[in-house]
């Protein structure tokens, strides 16, 4: 049968909500059928798309609908998703295909008797947002400002109360603010507004105020850039640029990474762009390239990478090192591993060596590294615009349990290093429990440690802190959260 890009995207929204990972998800439902290339995009982004503003669509419904959200049939609510998210936040489609396709999508899949139902619900949210003058053909509809609410009660959250007036002024003119009710909090306002859980909002807000939390909701919210590093063993910044550039593919450079470029616009195939073959690059963020040069590894070091998989940094590493000297790239996941020495013969490198273990008991290790990296285990509160469902499946219980874990890494890790020698902590998330606590908590256990800031001409060095730590804030810096703290034994 064939079965249209909303229909697909129900499929993959319906495995979704029944506990599949995203990605796993639409991938599964792609591999099963033949469409075009501006279907897969559609049906790429209704998927994604749905996933990410869930709390904000359930709480559209819970405005439109006498039954709140949680409490209708879990494949209409899906099917009420994708036709509130194409209202919303797809300028590209018309309202009336947006409607009339859901209305038929509610049909096709057991719900004809509630398909005036869909209609009316969909119809009236068109109507609200007419009658506040935030919509039509030229409004830039379903666009969510970096304006926020007014706070209710400031007293509870004395870190936000600097944001007040700002907030106070805007409130009104939010696409979204017909669905905040009066007696919300600010941290749920926002969490609404921009759909996250209310503990990474207060995360967040505690480090940040709510208006550039706001901004970061935003910016993880955004569908993510590509980033390239190039292999300088293999070529030369200038000649993957130009040779993306005869393609058709517009590329841009990095401030402070000399091996990085950014795809300025979608592409098909990534194995399919210039160079790929021949090894003259890999994808990773900038963020993550970053990281490499904290460890700043020299050609005859011996250099463990504890969480290596999928290897970005490990080979990264042993570019750096002229691929001169050993990198034993340890993980647990054997066939991660694999994808890794798949990328390294691609890359042309041979001085890696894997290790299928866990790093937390890899005592032939103690005392033999001049460097060693742990990219641990983390949240992911950094990346959450490239994993669109992390932001509902992390909780603070989760955090602490990975808190335990990167502790344990950290401490076996710290035992490799030779004296003299360098230990590099990173991670993808913006959570502090896991970053500037776990490296004050691990320098106050091991009084032989301490922080070395990056080196005054390295590309981290742009990034660092007051306290010697790097910390990456995307909507800083555009790009991926991170933070990295390089370690010296004396």
């Amino acid at each position: 049968m064939v079965q249209s890009a909303r229909q697909i995207a129900f499929l993959a929204l319906r495995n979704v909500y029944r506990g599949a990972f995203a990605d796993v998800a639409l991938d599964r439902v792609l591999s099963q059928v033949d469409l075009s290339d501006p279907d897969r995009r559609l049906v790429t982004e209704l998927v994604y798309g749905s996933v990410r503003r869930l709390r904000t669509l359930d709480a559209m419904i819970d405005y439109l609908a006498k039954k709140k959200a949680h409490q209708q049939p879990p494949d209409l609510r899906t099917i009420l998703h994708l036709g509130l998210y194409q209202i919303s936040f797809l300028d590209q489609i018309p309202v009336s295909a947006a409607v009339n396709t859901t209305v038929e999508l509610a049909k096709q899949n057991g719900f004809a008797g509630l398909s005036g139902f869909v209609n009316g619900l969909l119809r009236r949210w068109v109507r609200e947002e007419e009658g506040r003058g935030e919509r039509g053909e030229e409004s830039g509809r379903g666009q969510v400002s970096a304006n926020q609410p007014v706070m209710d009660s400031p007293s509870s959250f004395p870190h936000l109360s600097h944001d007040l007036p700002e907030i106070a002024k805007s409130e009104d003119l939010h696409p979204l603010s017909l669905i905040l009710h009066p007696s919300l909090s600010p941290i749920e306002r926002l969490g609404i507004l921009h759909s996250y859980p209310n503990w990474i909002i207060e995360v967040w807000s505690e480090q940040l105020g709510l208006q550039e939390t706001a901004q970061l909701c935003e910016w993880m919210n955004q569908p993510p850039q590509i980033d390239l590093r190039v292999n300088t063993l293999q070529t030369t910044l200038e000649t993957v640029e130009a040779a993306m550039q005869s393609a058709g593919v517009p590329v841009g450079r990095v401030p402070h990474l000399p091996q990085a470029l950014k795809l300025l616009e979608p592409v098909g195939s990534i194995q399919q762009l210039p160079g790929f073959q021949q090894g003259w690059w890999i994808v990773q963020d900038s963020s993550a390239q970053l990281v490499g040069y904290l460890v700043d590894p020299q050609p005859g070091d011996v250099i463990v990478d504890a969480c290596a998989a999928p290897g970005g940094k490990t080979m990264h590493l042993a570019e750096l090192m002229q691929d001169k000297g050993m990198v034993w790239a340890c993980d647990r996941t054997p066939a991660r591993l694999k994808k890794l020495q798949q990328n390294a013969e691609r890359l042309g490198l041979h001085c890696i060596q894997t290790i299928a273990a866990d790093s937390r008991n890899l005592p032939q290790f103690r005392g033999q590294c001049d460097r060693v990296l742990v990219d641990a285990p983390c949240s992911g509160l950094g990346t959450l615009h490239r994993h669109v469902d992390a932001r509902w499946r992390q909780t603070p219980e989760s955090v602490q349990e990975l808190a335990t874990l990167q502790t344990q890494l950290l401490d076996q890790a710290a035992s490799w290093v030779k004296p003299a020698g360098i230990l590099v902590y990173s991670t993808c998330t913006l959570h502090p429990a896991e970053n500037e606590t776990m490296i004050e908590t691990f320098l106050a256990n091991h009084p032989d440690w301490a922080i070395e800031p990056p080196p005054p001409n390295s590309p981290p060095a742009a990034l660092v802190a007051p306290e010697g730590w790097v910390k990456v804030w995307p909507q800083r810096h555009h790009m991926d959260g991170f933070f990295m703290a390089r370690l010296k034994k004396s």
